[in-house]
């Protein structure tokens, strides 16, 4: 391919927006609602009027950052397909092509959890439908000072949606933004970039006021199953855990507190146990559902004495279960041994790890429909679902907090829908770019689950002052048994320059307004509060 002339840069893949996973510069704008606002209220502040705008800071080849601005001016959904429609501009004279790839793009559903993603044309190269230069090339040329249009597409959301939230590209995410529903999305201007620009060469004339490119709409009838992902959550509380991932939730009954050692006769704490959750069932699940109570055991002895010892309690927890639904649920059992270690063992921290394995657990289809379920059941599975968060601007940080070369700004936590997102602004203090190695928890808790403690923050967590419940990043399950952390990963830091990173948690009751944010290396932050 011919090189590109001095003054384009070069964006990969995503949204094609030149957008890198590299420091955001929040905008202005108001406060939430006052904490007493219900969630219909909540619903009501969301419909502000596009366009929403955020600016950021692109890599590129010489290793300098450029100032860079994303306006959203649509979000049409045609029952089929979402399109967002966005100009991308260069605030800076561009001294070369954009080196590093952008995060996903997402459109997340706050509600429901649903996760949209970028649609990929297989019969051409992979690439993302929407707007492109040359068809089969990732390159998109983009000029300082000139606004450069860009549409990307994805699976449409539920009729019901009324706002999404934007994730990625470097933009950190932008709540409250308003989808248009329409027969037929608005028709872009037909293509003028190969009056000034030739595709063969790459050279151009002299810019007009405004530059347009050729569109690649889906067709109808793809299938985007791959592209409609789900959030998967796990709230952490010393009697049970919760794992909840689209449609399917599992509650985890710590086997240690029902029953001794190689015994499978439950214990007086047991029944209570039981009774919350199945009070939990009760709230959260519609009669006649089918439940399958799965015993596990550690990773120690032999096989065959697990697998019997874990079929034996859950057994016996189901008789317990039994007791309390009465005949309104379909219950079932299995043994699994210890076939299936959530945490991993042998290591510093390996009773706490085996003591996480052994467990009881109630696995059942929930409705996706998001609604809150507070009453006398597990405080790990209750659901909290307020409205979506509105559209703002700017975001002071809470506090800042250092561990050696780097600072980190610990902004607030923004409540939308049932997830907290936190974000969190990494600085290199000294004078030159810093590798910085981020990666890992310093602070886990012993036996953590191994999948919930990796990546740039995939090892944060957040802790409710009064309950102790732990909520950490949400995964997205991206196929069958495949996962990705809801988290930013952080490369490079060029000195003085922000870079923000983004994480998802689930949220915690209404009247919960701060968390204690373990961030790693960075240690124990508290009172971060919630807006």
């Amino acid at each position: 391919m011919p090189s590109r002339a001095l003054g384009t840069s070069a964006a990969a893949l995503a949204l094609a927006l030149s957008l890198s996973s590299c420091g955001l510069l929040p905008d202005n704008g108001d406060p939430d609602p006052a904490p007493e606002e219900t969630a219909d209220q909540a619903q009501e502040t969301v419909a502000q009027d596009l366009p929403f705008t955020r600016q950021g800071r692109l890599f590129v080849e010489d290793g300098n950052d450029v100032a860079f601005e994303v306006v959203i001016n649509a979000l049409e959904s045609d029952g089929e397909y979402l399109m967002i429609d966005v100009t991308h501009n260069i605030l800076e004279p561009l001294p070369g092509a954009v080196t590093s790839t952008s995060a996903p793009i997402r459109m997340v559903d706050p509600l429901s959890g649903e996760v949209l993603r970028v649609l990929e044309n297989e019969d051409n190269n992979g690439e993302p439908y929407g707007t492109y230069f040359v068809e089969g090339d990732p390159f998109m040329p983009t000029h300082e000072g000139l606004a450069t249009p860009m549409r990307r597409y994805f699976p449409a959301p539920s009729e019901e949606v009324e706002t999404l939230t934007f994730t990625g590209a470097g933009l950190g995410y932008v709540p409250g933004v308003p989808v248009t529903y329409v027969d037929e999305f608005t028709e872009a201007p037909e293509p003028n970039v190969y009056d000034y620009i030739d595709p063969e060469t790459w050279e151009r004339q002299e810019l007009p006021d405004e530059i347009f490119y050729p569109d690649d709409v889906p067709e109808s009838g793809l299938d985007v199953t791959a592209e409609r992902q789900s959030m998967e959550s796990f709230v952490d509380s010393p009697v049970s855990s919760t794992t909840r991932a689209g449609d399917q939730e599992t509650i985890a009954l710590h086997s240690d507190n029902m029953f001794e050692v190689d015994e499978a006769e439950p214990t007086d704490e047991a029944a209570e146990t039981i009774r919350q959750a199945a009070a939990s069932l009760r709230e959260n699940l519609a009669e006649g559902t089918e439940i399958t109570v799965i015993g596990h055991t550690d990773g120690t002895g032999d096989d065959a004495y697990n697998q019997n010892l874990s079929q034996e309690r859950a057994q016996a927890a189901l008789e317990l279960l039994e007791s309390e639904l009465g005949d309104g649920f379909s219950l079932s059992t299995e043994g699994r041994g210890s076939d299936e270690l959530l945490a991993e063992e042998g290591g510093d921290d390996d009773e706490e790890a085996r003591a996480r394995n052994r467990r009881v657990e109630l696995f059942y289809e929930v409705p996706l429909d998001a609604r809150d379920s507070e009453g006398e059941g597990l405080d790990s599975a209750q659901r909290h679902v307020a409205g979506p968060a509105a559209y703002f601007e700017e975001m002071e940080p809470h506090t800042t907090v250092s561990d050696d070369d780097i600072d980190l700004n610990v902004y607030p936590l923004v409540r939308d829908g049932a997830y907290l997102f936190q974000m969190v602004g990494f600085q290199n203090s000294t004078l030159n770019d810093l590798e910085a190695d981020l990666d890992g928890d310093e602070s886990a808790l012993p036996g953590s689950p191994a999948q919930y403690a990796e990546g740039t923050m995939g090892g944060f967590r957040l802790e409710e002052p009064d309950s102790g419940l732990i909520r950490y990043v949400i995964r997205i399950r991206t196929a069958e048994d495949e996962y990705e952390d809801f988290a930013d990963q952080i490369h490079t830091l060029s000195p003085g320059e922000e870079y923000l990173a983004l994480a998802v948690f689930p949220a915690p009751a209404a009247d919960v307004n701060e968390m204690t944010l373990y961030a790693g290396a960075f240690g124990e932050i508290p009172g971060v509060p919630i807006r």
